[in-house]
């Protein structure tokens, strides 16, 4: 079988492209950078972490209207899969393929730890390699990471605790299909032990053995 394909959206502003795209690689996809006005060839696509356009105005909303946005609503509704980290999952809200709002941590400040979170759902494409209920950690990273309800959502991850003012501490989301994920914690900088947490390494094993058939 063909190794799985996967692209990584790069915004201006995106800091967290190389560190997905080496996750990427180092369970095995056929991975490559895509910008802006690219095309999409792949079987998995990563909207990565990072600053947007800066965030000076509503965080994602620049970047959710690039030409490339119109590339990634055609590749879900094809049935393609999508991964959204922090910055890639603001967009994923502003695009609309996902429900919801991110706004400013209930502290007023950046946050940056390593945190505990509840895996709720591992019947998702991205989640299949952990348990249901297993308490996985992975770094956080951000300033507009509150996020509030506008509809009942597919909850994915939860935060044991309180980090950010998340309505029902939820971190991570899916669409009802399955093939959109979005997440605030970082799995690609949780790949390999040295990092603090290998935690996030199975978040993209689980997708590249989807792919695979497996």
């Amino acid at each position: 079988m063909r190794c799985p394909r996967a692209q990584v959206v790069v915004y201006p502003g995106s800091n967290c492209d190389r560190d997905a795209l080496w996750a990427l690689k180092y369970v095995g996809f056929d991975a490559e950078f895509i910008d802006v006005h690219g095309k999409i060839n792949a079987d998995l696509v990563v909207l990565p972490g990072g600053f947007s356009y800066g965030d000076y105005l509503r965080v994602g909303a620049v970047a959710a209207r690039e030409p490339i946005a119109n590339e990634v609503r055609q590749f879900v509704e094809n049935g393609g899969f999508v991964i959204g980290i922090c910055n890639g999952f603001q967009i994923l809200l502003e695009m609309g393929l996902l429900s919801g709002a991110l706004l400013q941590n209930s502290n007023g400040r950046f946050i940056c730890k390593i945190v505990e979170l509840e895996v709720v759902d591992n019947q998702n494409p991205f989640t299949r390699y952990f348990l249901k209920g297993e308490k996985i950690r992975l770094p956080i990273a951000h300033g507009f990471g509150r996020y509030v309800k506008t509809d009942e959502v597919n909850v994915v991850l939860r935060y044991t605790s309180d980090v950010n003012g998340s309505d029902e501490q939820i971190a991570g989301i899916s669409n009802s299909s399955g093939n959109i994920f979005g997440l605030m914690p970082h799995p690609e900088r949780a790949v390999e032990k040295i990092l603090g947490s290998d935690d996030g390494l199975r978040v993209f094993l689980s997708i590249y053995n989807f792919l695979r058939g497996k």
